[in-house]
Formats: structure tokens, C-alpha cells, sequence
């Protein structure tokens, strides 16, 4: 129906709205959410303990725009495709903070951004059936 196309489609520019945002976030050289919250941009602000060697921020992130990707192309043939992408995006990001000053590479993220899209993929093939 119209409405449904609808809805997808305000998904999908939720969806290209959110990987823009985090795209900055990622790349902007200290924390912005730390300069926001306590007027500092070295102080990155923690929401939950983490769990064991996993960032629970970076989790988080990732499974929410993983979530909101799976659900914006769950009709589409692209869903393949933004299964990779997720996967690329959450190495590259977190490999670019070698790169910029006042960020880091750290295992923890990595493992966080990575287990958020594993978990959205798990959760979808399980639903699936």
C-alpha cells in the first residue's frame, strides 16, 4: 500500500540521516556529546558499564542503526548490501581513529560496533524463520 511505501521510505532517510550523524560523530576530532554534556571535549560521556572487552556505547550505536537499516530495507533487495555496508562502516570508523587527533583505536569499540550489527543479523535470521 502507499502508506506502507511510505513509512519505508521516511525509514530509509532516517536511516542515511543517522549514518551522517554518526559519521561526523566518529570523525570529529574529540567528543562532542562530552562538550555538550560536560563542556569538555576530551571527557567522552559513558551511558552503561561495558561489557567485559566490549564498548556498550558502541553496541548500542551500532545496533540501533543497524536495526533501523534492517527495518528500512527488510522489503528491498538491498538488504544484502546493507548487511555489508554495517560490517565496513564499523571497522572503518573505528580503524580512522588512528588517524585524528584526540581519538583513539580501541579493541572494546570495535568489538561493540561490531557485536551490534552481528546481534540486529542474529535477532533477523531468527525472526525470519
Amino acid at each position: 500500500t502507499n502508506n506502507m511505501i511510505r513509512i519505508y521510505n521516511i525509514l530509509k532517510i532516517l536511516f542515511y540521516i543517522g549514518n551522517l550523524v554518526l559519521i561526523f560523530f566518529y570523525l570529529f576530532p574529540g567528543s562532542l556529546l562530552g562538550w555538550f554534556i560536560y563542556g569538555d571535549l576530551k571527557k567522552q560521556p559513558q551511558i552503561s558499564i561495558d561489557f567485559l572487552y566490549v564498548s556498550s556505547k558502541h553496541f548500542y550505536t551500532f545496533f540501533l542503526l543497524s536495526a533501523l537499516g534492517f527495518i528500512s530495507y527488510l522489503r528491498d533487495k538491498k538488504l544484502k548490501f546493507i548487511v555489508k555496508y554495517l560490517f565496513l562502516i564499523s571497522f572503518t570508523l573505528e580503524i580512522s581513529h588512528i588517524f585524528i587527533s584526540e581519538r583513539s583505536f580501541q579493541f572494546a569499540d570495535l568489538f561493540g560496533n561490531v557485536l551490534g550489527v552481528i546481534t540486529v543479523v542474529v535477532i533477523y535470521k531468527f525472526w525470519k524463520k
